[in-house]
């Protein structure tokens, strides 16, 4: 079973849309997967919902061009991002795939009060194949927990939606080390089968260092009246001191990134991450 899901939907929207702006739609991507879930499982869904702190999934701002005005496009193809790091929430993120459940292909789907319609995944081109993948725990960490490769030196992480980190009340759209790797500290330990030892924190602030970047910052209306400003772009971190073991759970954590996001706002389109290998 996979415990971590990444999954793309291709919406398009339907000639009855509103021409009306929305610049984010983070919180109402956040709204329409619960209503799926709830469709399938209406317990899971309420505790979803009610749940404080960390939340085992996340959804992506609507992936595609917006007009100038922030206005969908009739003619575009578009793409939502879910995902989710507990067995039980992917597991209903699969379902509401299966043909004629309220993800699959064909249905008509609501946000923000707009219509679309779902497009069948296997015969849409998205420029975001990357971001989609089903796995386990056991095998993004495998690799390197078990030493079958040697970890890196340097991991670049990119930051594809606005980022954030909450520190002392305040929100620091900064990716130093130990707000972003201790983001992700959190969430493994969260829900993940296996903990790491905490002392992995005191590695990441004395020995993990920002290298180079690429970043620019992003103003976003997360809801009415309320502005959050955010990162996108890309970050590099090394290692000062060289250490297998603990580099080891360092790239398992930027493995993890993926499907769980990064900083604050993550079940609402903040904080899409993931590891660029190839860098």
């Amino acid at each position: 079973m996979s415990e971590l899901v990444s999954i793309l939907l291709p919406l398009k929207p339907l000639p009855n849309a509103q021409a009306k702006d929305t610049p984010w739609w983070g919180r109402a991507a956040h709204a329409f997967v619960l209503r799926a879930i709830q469709q399938l499982d209406a317990s899971l869904a309420q505790r979803l919902h009610d749940q404080d702190g960390l939340h085992p999934f996340t959804v992506s701002n609507l992936l595609g061009k917006l007009a100038s005005s922030s206005r969908l496009q009739m003619d575009e193809t578009y793409a939502l991002r879910l995902t989710a790091c507990t067995s039980e929430v992917s597991q209903a993120l699969l379902n509401a795939l299966q043909p004629g459940a309220p993800l699959s292909a064909g249905q008509t789907v609501e946000m923000d009060y707009q219509p679309f319609e779902l497009l069948d995944r296997q015969r849409v081109s998205l420029p975001f194949e990357a971001w989609q993948v089903q796995t386990s725990y056991a095998e993004i960490g495998a690799p390197y927990l078990l030493a079958a490769q040697s970890p890196p030196r340097r991991i670049r992480l990119q930051f594809a939606s606005p980022t954030t980190f909450k520190s002392e009340g305040q929100h620091q759209p900064l990716p130093l080390p130990k707000w972003v790797f201790g983001s992700l500290l959190e969430r493994w330990n969260a829900f993940a089968p296996i903990s790491f030892p905490q002392e992995l924190l005191r590695y990441i602030e004395e020995c993990l260092t920002l290298r180079s970047y690429d970043l620019r910052t992003r103003t976003i209306l997360v809801k009415e009246n309320i502005l959050r400003v955010g990162m996108v772009g890309w970050a590099e971190f090394s290692t000062l001191n060289y250490d297998r073991y603990w580099m080891s759970l360092v790239t398992t954590l930027a493995r993890f990134a993926l499907f769980c996001g990064v900083g604050a706002g993550v079940s609402y389109g903040m904080g899409q991450c993931r590891w660029v290998e190839d860098a």
